[in-house]
């Protein structure tokens, strides 16, 4: 495997999210229209609906670009956000350039800060310790965790 293509999120309110994906995270949006569920049918809670709105949201350049799908149900999304200690993806995260100026920004915005940036050891990505990355966390408009990290120094 070479990386992730991209990751689907489920979400309440699509003209919500995207305030918060695009305008606040500076995602593109690259794709954004009603599409028909067809063969997933299936994997759908509701899949008598027959179909979704989905929009991608395009991020990173070269080798490291990859997207975001935002999916919404007509009628409305449902379902819980999880935490951190079950069973199901908990929180995604992006490698960023400049961690405290995004974080003033959902600040402001009153974005839900879980937890604002701090340095934290290079041997919890993977790599020999001594270096050091900075790393916060805060909510989606769905309560979905998203994490932030910048490699310091």
């Amino acid at each position: 495997m070479n990386g992730i293509s991209h990751v689907a999120i489920g979400v309440r309110d699509m003209e919500r999210s995207l305030k918060f994906y695009r305008d606040l995270l500076g995602l593109e949006v690259r794709y954004d229209q009603m599409q028909p569920i067809g063969a997933m049918a299936s994997l759908y809670a509701n899949p008598q609906k027959g179909q979704r709105r989905a929009a991608h949201l395009h991020y990173g350049h070269g080798e490291s670009r990859g997207f975001l799908v935002l999916t919404e149900m007509p009628g409305g999304t449902t379902g819980e956000a999880i935490k951190l200690d079950q069973v199901g993806i908990s929180h995604f995260s992006w490698w960023v350039d400049d961690i405290r100026a995004i974080y003033e920004k959902l600040k402001s915005a009153g974005v839900k800060i879980l937890v604002p940036p701090y340095e934290t050891e290079a041997s919890g990505y993977g790599e020999s310790s001594g270096r050091k990355y900075l790393t916060c966390l805060f909510e989606d408009p769905d309560g979905i965790m998203v994490q932030l990290d910048q490699r310091a120094g």
